[in-house]
């Protein structure tokens, strides 16, 4: 098999990846359980794409069942070493409406009862991981850089608070995540961001702006069928930007 270039995670509204050929389907078996689906290899290009539907191609497993260590270990199993997340978020900060592509900088982590860690197994060496900086400095400069050659808008930074799910938030609960500094609230965030930097990967989370968040916007409830359409809408500029991504010779 040749090597993985970039690994994508696809979240709501992106359970299959357009434009790839010669597509190959790998069941991956994993120390942690089976992955979310099975992990579809194509080539975008002269380049070697690897995708992951998070949720399931047919979108079955809620935020807080997602398999996060079956999935990032099989990515990393079959040699990704950078991988880009995309997450559906509600829009908290002004500037990130609906349709809004974000690449966050920070995260803070609101979830529970998932398992995080791939310490968590008995016989495991424990490792402390600097989670500083969260997201791969030169990972999100290439995103960027891409970002403006495929002439696509990319907010550069941003705070994303991950919550549980898999129901959206209360009025009180996304004022809470203002005042602590979020700009953005999805659901599946955390752990996958720490388990890549658990396995020395590039990762970095491609923030897909389908709704505001609760109170943040001018509607009194939040619409199902306009969040799809925004998804769609918004996730549409996904592939021109990995398009642009430059290869690595590393």
């Amino acid at each position: 098999m040749h090597a993985i270039d970039v690994a994508l995670v696809g979240g709501t509204g992106l359970y299959h990846f357009p434009g790839l050929e010669a597509v190959e389907r790998h069941a991956v078996d994993t120390p942690y359980g089976p992955p979310s689906d099975a992990l579809v290899i194509g080539q975008l290009g002269e380049r070697r794409i690897a995708f992951l539907a998070r949720h399931g191609e047919s979108h079955t497993i809620p935020p807080h069942r997602v398999n996060y260590r079956a999935n990032i270990w099989a990515l990393h199993h079959l040699g990704a070493r950078r991988v880009i997340g995309i997450n559906a978020v509600g829009g908290i900060r002004a500037d990130m409406g609906p349709r809004a592509l974000v690449l966050p900088d920070q995260i803070i982590d609101y979830t529970h009862d998932r398992l995080t860690s791939y310490c968590d197994v008995a016989g495991a060496e424990v490792r402390h991981i600097d989670f500083s900086e969260p997201y791969s400095a030169r990972l999100r400069a290439e995103l960027m850089g891409a970002a403006a050659a495929a002439g696509i808008p990319l907010l550069d930074g941003g705070c994303y608070g991950a919550t549980q799910g898999p129901r959206l938030e209360t009025r009180a609960e996304i004022a809470r995540l203002r005042r602590d500094g979020c700009d953005l609230v999805g659901m599946t965030g955390m752990p996958e961001a720490a388990l890549a930097r658990e396995l020395e990967l590039d990762y970095a989370c491609i923030a897909v702006v389908a709704n505001w968040a609760a109170g943040c916007g001018e509607e009194a409830e939040i619409s199902l069928p306009e969040i799809f359409a925004n998804l769609e809408a918004a996730t549409a500029q996904v592939p021109p930007l990995i398009t642009a991504l430059p290869a690595r010779a590393d």
